[in-house]
């Protein structure tokens, strides 16, 4: 049986091509660089010692002058963008998230200190209102308790006006209301800021891998969350995003995010087929800390699996990836 096997002439033998590192490195389909690397980072008020975010190891609540000093490190190593998100007291949160077009909102100083220290960076700031309300909500919340849409846009128009006056390149609205982009777009135009971009969260999924965050900027709890199946998505549809991505890109939006993205890689590979626009995804929080709690069980092998979960969503078609590893791997390629 193995001479007669041997015998047989395969003129196609696959890993000849996998045979050394240098021979692997000249086949490889897919490559993820530097510029491929969006990094997130919090910002709170005050000008004392950045803090740890307690479920997401190596993350830091910064103030705004040590932001400012890992921007600057950022941009060294090459990294093209960040994506702002402010940590309010909770003595400034109220139902209505007035504080979001506070001209004290720490996220407008944030902005303007970034841009002035490193002004070849690209700023990326939230346009949200669940770090301003103190429900917790991305909205404003009607009589029985649920987000009301439209006046959430009206006040999500003021938010991206406040950013774009700030600074901001792009703002990125992720609260999921109908019609948003459009009544952004408008508004940022009508207000001269045409340069302005929109990142929109085009399909953003009511996921349970966003707990970290919210422990982050102080809106949520990580073992008892909200529930926004109201506004986000379905994790169970596809096509349903694809409707998303589609009003989105008639609205103006100059790119478009899937949110997870490890979870949902068919969702991004559906996405990049029905699109010409830039496509972000969103390597969230969840998927970051689950990554780090394995590593240190000893159950995964850190490095590895973290580039690893990268390369898989840049396979998957995603040009862009908001990532809390973009500093440490921008550092390695």
């Amino acid at each position: 049986m193995s001479s007669d096997y041997q015998s047989v002439d395969l003129l196609r033998r696959m890993r000849r091509n996998r045979a050394t590192p240098a021979l692997r490195s000249l086949v490889r389909e897919t490559v993820l660089h530097r510029e491929d690397l969006i990094q997130p980072l919090f910002v709170r008020s005050g000008n004392g010692d950045s803090e740890p975010v307690e479920s997401m190891p190596g993350v830091l609540r910064h103030s705004e002058t040590s932001l400012v000093e890992e921007c600057q490190k950022l941009e060294d190593l090459g990294i093209p963008a960040v994506a702002l998100f402010p940590c309010i007291e909770p003595s400034k949160k109220d139902p209505v998230g007035t504080h979001a077009c506070d001209s004290g909102n720490v996220l407008y100083a944030a902005i303007r200190s970034v841009k002035a220290a490193c002004p070849q960076l690209a700023i990326i700031a939230d346009v949200a209102l669940d770090p301003y309300t103190n429900h917790g909500h991305d909205g404003l919340l009607d009589e029985s308790g649920g987000v009301e849409n439209d006046s959430t846009v009206e006040a999500l128009c003021r938010l991206a006006l406040a950013q774009a006056e700030a600074g901001a390149d792009v703002v990125a609205p992720s609260d999921m209301m109908d019609g948003r982009v459009w009544a952004i777009r408008t508004a940022l135009d009508d207000a001269g800021y045409q340069g302005v971009g929109i990142l929109a969260y085009a399909a953003k999924y009511a996921s349970a891998y966003y707990g970290p965050f919210r422990d982050a900027v102080k809106s949520g709890s990580v073992a008892t969350p909200l529930d926004k199946r109201g506004y986000q998505m379905d994790p169970a549809n596809v096509r349903e995003a694809l409707l998303e991505v589609s009003l989105d890109e008639e609205e103006g939006a100059d790119m478009v995010m899937v949110k997870p993205a490890g979870a949902y890689l068919d969702v991004i590979r559906a996405v990049r087929e029905s699109t010409l626009l830039p496509l972000a995804a969103y390597q969230v929080s969840g998927e970051y800390a689950q990554i780090h709690a394995a590593a240190r069980l000893g159950w995964l092998d850190y490095e590895a699996t973290r580039d690893e979960s990268l390369i898989a969503i840049k396979r998957a078609g995603a040009d862009m990836i908001l990532t809390y590893f973009a500093a440490e791997v921008a550092a390695l390629l």
